[in-house]
C-alpha cells in the first residue's frame, strides 16, 4: 500500500477556527449564489457553477477544521511521486 504510516492527528484550535471561517465563506457563497453569479459571472447560466464552488469550499473548510487536509495531501503526494 502507498501509505503505511499512521496518521499523527493533533488538534489545533487555529485550524479549527480557520476551517470554520472557510466553511462559513462557502456557506455565504451558496446563500448568495444568485447575486454573485449575476455580478461576477455570466448570470443565469452560471448559477449552479457558483453554488458548486460554494459547496466545494464548505467541504474543504470542514476538512481543514478537522485537520484532515494534511492527511489527504500526503496521500496525493505519495500517489503522484510513487512513494
Amino acid at each position: 500500500m502507498w501509505y503505511n504510516g499512521y496518521m499523527d492527528f493533533t488538534f489545533s484550535i487555529g485550524w479549527l477556527f480557520g476551517g470554520l471561517l472557510i466553511a462559513a465563506a462557502g456557506g455565504a457563497v451558496v446563500f448568495f449564489h444568485r447575486q454573485i453569479a449575476e455580478n461576477l459571472a455570466n448570470g443565469v447560466s452560471s448559477y449552479e457553477h457558483v453554488k458548486l464552488f460554494g459547496v466545494i469550499t464548505i467541504v474543504v473548510g470542514l476538512l481543514v477544521a478537522m485537520n484532515l487536509h494534511t492527511f489527504i495531501l500526503t496521500i496525493l503526494v505519495n500517489i503522484i511521486t510513487g512513494k
